[in-house]
């Protein structure tokens, strides 16, 4: 009689774990799609972020091209200001209005120091700041067209607190082309 007992509590506690099994497995999967559900669509939506933003940019460099500059910087202050151990940063606008040519033409720019006397380090030392985009070559632009640029400043802990003033230089086919100045303000961390 023990035995038939024991065999019945065996048989219940057998099919209790499988029912406790299955539920969890159909938690798990539900969760599992919920999941990448959403992981879809939240990368969908900062896609969609991205390009807003890429659009509003070239919106942007087409108003300020719209007064026929050749050159210009974004943001358009007379400061950008970047905190010590952070990363700020400019986007360089290239609009080919070269006369006469109906071919694609390459451009090219150096950004550089242009003035950091007040700063009390050498225009290497800052131009040292620039984590990319302190050079672009082979930039081919079509007559009439532009292409933003983006340069990233990285401030080191330590960088002293002051204005520093950078001049980026375009090129087309090595003879010069156009330049725009920008300040960036070094500020506390």
């Amino acid at each position: 009689m023990r035995e038939i007992n024991f065999s019945k509590k065996n048989k219940k506690a057998a099919i209790e774990m499988s029912i406790g099994t299955i539920v969890t497995i159909v938690l798990a999967i539900s969760f599992l799609v919920l999941g990448i559900f959403l992981i879809q669509r939240i990368g969908k939506s900062a896609t969609s972020v991205v390009d807003l933003t890429d659009q509003q940019l070239r919106d942007q460099l087409n108003n300020l091209f719209s007064t026929e500059n050749k050159v210009v910087v974004i943001p358009q202050t007379d400061t950008i200001p970047i905190k010590q151990e952070a990363t700020g940063g400019v986007v360089v606008g290239i609009k080919n209005l070269q006369q006469g040519t109906a071919a694609s033409t390459t451009f090219s720019y150096a950004v550089s120091a242009d003035d950091v006397s007040n700063c009390g380090i050498t225009a290497a030392q800052a131009e040292a700041w620039m984590a990319t985009g302190k050079t672009g070559s082979n930039i081919q632009l079509a007559s009439g067209d532009f292409d933003p640029e983006r340069v990233i400043f990285r401030i080191p802990t330590g960088a002293p607190l002051c204005i520093a003033k950078f001049r980026v230089n375009v090129n087309v086919g090595g003879q010069p082309y156009g330049s725009a100045a920008f300040n960036i303000e070094v500020q506390a961390k």
